[in-house]
């Protein structure tokens, strides 16, 4: 019985997965490095089939863009590949259903938004409202939004408390800028 090492028995394990690794899979591992980042972005590739990509584009102009350089692709991405592919499509007809994970990174935080004023819990704060009937709710609403607005700046045009990223954004607090937009 012969003895081999960890990092014979690792290479061997490592050569079955990439030789088990489906040409799709590790197309889009190395997509980004291919074709760069700013690509990427306007880039998806869909699937491989008959050894043609099919890539969705967000835009027609970066369709036709792309399919002039295509055979430059090509070379590119059959360096990487265990089965070189013939051809690749452009198209911009899947980009509109965008996967979940880019779904979820086009989602603004709550701290990114121009409106957003940092954590307001403080102890002097109540943390529930009273709820016993609309008069005693509506007051403690109009407490706590008081106690919110004091000590920022106002709006220049309407005086009314403005969030600091409002301000930084549009030179006025969002209901003075949606009107500025309205009237254009």
């Amino acid at each position: 019985m012969s003895l081999k090492s960890v990092n014979d028995i690792l290479g061997v394990l490592e050569q079955q997965a990439q030789w088990q690794e489906q040409p799709f899979q590790r197309l889009l591992k190395c997509w980004v490095e291919v074709v760069g980042a700013v690509v990427a972005t306007h880039t998806r590739p869909l699937s491989i089939q008959r050894d043609v990509l099919r890539v969705a584009t967000s835009s027609a102009a970066w369709a036709q863009n792309m399919t002039f350089g295509r055979q430059t692709l090509l070379l590119k991405l059959n360096e990487k590949l265990p089965t070189p592919l013939a051809d690749i499509r452009f198209s911009t007809a899947e980009w509109s259903s965008l996967p979940d994970k880019q779904k979820q990174q086009q989602i603004v935080l709550a701290d990114e938004h121009p409106s957003y004023l940092g954590n307001l819990s403080n102890s002097h704060y109540e943390v529930t409202p009273p709820n016993k009937n609309a008069n005693i709710a509506f007051r403690y609403w109009a407490k706590t939004i008081q106690r919110r607005s004091h000590g920022l700046p106002l709006c220049p045009q309407c005086q009314c408390p403005t969030p600091p990223g409002e301000l930084q954004r549009w030179q006025v607090c969002s209901l003075c800028a949606a009107k500025q937009l309205s009237d254009l």
